[in-house]
C-alpha cells in the first residue's frame, strides 16, 4: 500500500482532477502508548489549483484505537472529515506530496478525552465502583487533609515586606 500521495500541478486540468484511494496507516507515525491506527487512511478528494494554492475537498477517514478516559478499555473509533477542505501552498510547477497534510487533519480530529461510549461501536462507559471514594467505607484510621477554613490569599505577599527596602 502506498506511503505517498503525489499530485503532478504541471499536468492538473484546470478544472481539476478526483482522486481517491488508500494510504497505508503507517504515514500517521503516533508514540508507543498513544491511539494505534487499525486500518488505512481513505480518501475520495477534488483537486484544483488556485494561483499559490493547491485545493483538496473531500472526505477523508481513518480507524484508530483509543483508550477510554473512564473504564481503560481499548475501543475502536473512526475519524471522519466528511467535508474536509485542506489548503496547501504551492510553486508554479512540480509534484507535491499531500499525503502529510491528510494526515495532519486526521490528527487535529483526535478526542482529546476519548471515551468507549463514542467508538464505532458503543460501550458501557461507566467507571468500576471499586475506584469511588464514595463507596469506601470511612472506617480506617485515617485523619482528613488539614484544611485552612479561611485561606488568606495575601498571606505570600505580605511575607515579603522588606524586599523593596534593601538598597
Amino acid at each position: 500500500m502506498k506511503t505517498s500521495l503525489i499530485i503532478d500541478l504541471s499536468t492538473l486540468p484546470e478544472e481539476g482532477m478526483a482522486l481517491s484511494g488508500e494510504l497505508d496507516g503507517t504515514i500517521f507515525d503516533l508514540p508507543k502508548g498513544d491511539a494505534r491506527v487499525t486500518g488505512p487512511l481513505t480518501y475520495d478528494l477534488w483537486a484544483q489549483k488556485f494561483d499559490s494554492e493547491l485545493l483538496l475537498t473531500g472526505s477523508i477517514s481513518a480507524p484508530f484505537e483509543f483508550i477510554c478516559v473512564v473504564t481503560l478499555k481499548n475501543f475502536i473509533k473512526t475519524i471522519s472529515l466528511p467535508t474536509a477542505a485542506i489548503s496547501i501552498e504551492i510553486g508554479h510547477s512540480g509534484q507535491i506530496d499531500v499525503a502529510e497534510a491528510l494526515r495532519e487533519e486526521i490528527i487535529l480530529e483526535f478526542p482529546t478525552s476519548p471515551r468507549c461510549d463514542e467508538g464505532d461501536i458503543p460501550q458501557p462507559c461507566e467507571i468500576d465502583s471499586r475506584y469511588l471514594a464514595v463507596d469506601k467505607s470511612l472506617d480506617n484510621d485515617l485523619s482528613p487533609a488539614p484544611r485552612n477554613e479561611s485561606p488568606d490569599p495575601w498571606s505570600a505577599l505580605n511575607d515579603l515586606k522588606g524586599l523593596n527596602d534593601q538598597t
